[in-house]
């Protein structure tokens, strides 16, 4: 790789993945105790907050978390609940410890209160970040141990002529080195059913490829809502199937090797479409991807250790324990936001580069994030994060992780 290293260095965990990072989590599971949370990470390096705001039991939003509590990214979790609420914090530190990671929770009301419970949180969590500093086994990674998610956000022309084509084409290099490519948005596949089918590697995904795309439109329909927004229409977009093009861009050209449900980790290397639409229900509120923050979680869950976020726009978002590169097509976004902005995708279209070079370039970033760089929402302290009420049925066949 040019002005990259092939391997690195990165910290395998007891389930046979590699993280590339060796980070604390704290969960808070239920809006109640969001502050406390907050104030136990807060000061304390290498460790990032997450939670889910709802007092009722969510089977979505529970497995979501379960599923980032044990990311390849994740040494340690401290999990923190008022008390009142369904979900259990001493459950998710249950689930975490089999996974061979420290851990610890508690209720907030059973500690006394704010203060208390801050002084009780940062005890256990000097614990955990102790524990996960001596278990942490350094071990070599390479292209082939990463999973690697990509999301759209603020879509304008030239993510569908530059932006997307370019990750599309490094997904095509990651696949092609052993590693998972994962991309979501069904939503943003709408018109492009035939195409989509045609990537298929085999009956079967063509059969999950057409009833991921049918509930998709259904949905869509069900909520009066397609996926374009009034900055798409400001960026040059005039349909969804235009946008729809461009979105799928990101996912390269290689076969796709199955759909994924949400908190589900491929089922082994190549790419894969994740579907994060909610399944029929009598809980149907809300929009299948409120924000750009949850489809980046979805994406968490599946296991990428990075994700790429394309926006022609631009964008100031972050993400916690994945870290996020930005990634624009257009010139202007990169030279207005260049503090925000990891990858100027632009190149190509002003001939600077062509698609092969700029992918090549974007490989060696990844590499370089995954190694320790910063990426430039890491720098700035973006760690934004979103956990919604959702119901989608757990995937049909056991999931197991990758070595």
């Amino acid at each position: 790789m040019s002005n990259a290293v092939a391997t690195w260095q990165g910290y395998l965990r007891a389930d046979g993945r590699k993280g590339i990072r060796n980070l604390a989590l704290v969960i808070y599971t239920v809006k109640c105790a969001q502050h406390v949370a907050h104030a136990i990470a807060a000061g304390e390096p290498d460790t990032h907050v997450l939670g889910f705001s709802g007092c009722y039991d969510n089977a979505y939003a529970i497995r979501l978390m379960l599923a980032l509590a044990r990311h390849p990214n994740v040494g340690a979790v401290l999990s923190v609940g008022l008390g009142c609420e369904y979900t259990q914090p001493e459950r998710i530190s249950e689930a975490v410890r089999k996974s061979g990671r420290p851990a610890e929770g508690f209720f907030i009301q059973d500690a006394g209160g704010t203060g208390r419970s801050i002084a009780k949180g940062k005890e256990s969590l000097a614990r955990l970040r102790a524990q996960a500093r001596a278990g942490a086994r350094r071990v070599p990674m390479g292209l082939a141990d990463l999973t690697v998610g990509c999301e759209c956000g603020g879509s304008d022309g030239t993510s569908g002529l530059a932006g997307n084509p370019v990750v599309g084409a490094f997904f095509d290099l990651l696949v092609d080195g052993g590693g998972c490519a994962v991309f979501e948005e069904t939503v943003e596949l709408i018109g492009l059913r035939e195409v989509l089918l045609a990537r298929a590697a085999s009956g079967a995904v063509r059969a999950e490829l057409a009833a991921a795309y049918d509930k998709a439109v259904e949905y869509c329909r069900s909520v009066r809502q397609y996926s374009a927004s009034p900055g798409n229409f400001a960026g040059g977009l005039t349909t969804i199937e235009e946008k729809s093009l461009g979105a799928l861009a990101k996912s390269g050209a290689r076969p796709i090797q199955g759909v994924l449900k949400v908190a589900e980790p491929p089922r082994g290397p190549g790419l894969w479409l994740l579907d994060s639409v909610p399944d029929p229900h009598f809980m149907q509120f809300g929009y299948t991807n409120p924000n750009d923050s949850e489809g980046i979680m979805d994406l968490m869950a599946a296991g990428a250790q990075v994700v790429l976020f394309v926006t022609g726009r631009g964008s100031v978002i972050g993400s916690p324990i994945a870290p996020l590169v930005k990634i624009t097509g257009n010139a202007q976004t990169f030279r207005r936001m260049q503090e925000d902005m990891d990858f100027d995708a632009s190149r190509v279209l002003t001939g600077e580069r062509t698609l092969e070079q700029a992918a090549g370039e974007l490989r060696d970033l990844v590499a370089r994030v995954a190694a320790g760089r910063p990426s430039k929402p890491e720098s700035l302290g973006h760690r934004e994060y979103f956990i919604m009420y959702k119901h989608q049925d757990p995937p049909s066949r056991a999931a197991g992780c990758r070595d």
